[in-house]
């Protein structure tokens, strides 16, 4: 039995606590990385860096770069999705 099962079989028995399975494409990022990540592989897709300089330039410059709302916007879509998917019992949720 692996530590992962061990534990929540643990839990389970001494607490009473039902485990719940993690779905594969669960929010477990913190609410500011959940928009992050597809826009910022949008920016940097095609583009080749010489130096891990010019990488951190180009970051800098992006995030420097973004709208006022782009974290409250992404952060306030997580109601909406997390109702999608407790809807669908944990099943993967597309936009």
């Amino acid at each position: 039995m692996d530590v992962s099962k061990s534990w929540s079989r643990a839990l389970s028995l001494g607490y009473g606590w039902k485990i719940l399975p993690h779905p594969a494409h669960s929010q477990d990022q913190a609410p500011s990385e959940f928009h992050l990540f597809g826009p910022l592989k949008r920016h940097l897709g095609g583009m080749a860096f010489e130096t891990e300089d010019d990488l951190i330039s180009e970051l800098r410059n992006w995030f420097d770069n973004l709208d006022v709302d782009f974290f409250r916007v992404g952060i306030n879509s997580l109601l909406s999705r997390s109702q999608k998917c407790i809807d669908l019992h944990g099943d993967y949720v597309e936009k």
